[in-house]
């Protein structure tokens, strides 16, 4: 089990990242313009993601829909 240490969690940061939804994946998964010029695969499992849409996601997981596309 990873230890966390200080304000926050030593595995993602402990904060929570707005990114757009570029494609839908199967088995709840997604990709998705992380802001930094990049994209990343994240989990939509917890969440009705559509492409287009911001989202709120922590530690790979989408936690939230902020806005629809």
């Amino acid at each position: 089990m990873t230890e966390c240490h200080g304000d926050h969690c030593i595995t993602c940061g402990d904060i929570a990242m707005e990114v757009t939804v570029l494609r839908l994946l199967p088995d709840s998964l997604a990709i998705v313009d992380n802001g930094q010029g990049g994209s990343e695969e994240v989990s939509v499992a917890l969440v009705s993601a559509a492409v287009g849409d911001t989202i709120l996601v922590h530690a790979s997981e989408a936690i939230a829909v902020v806005s629809t596309g």
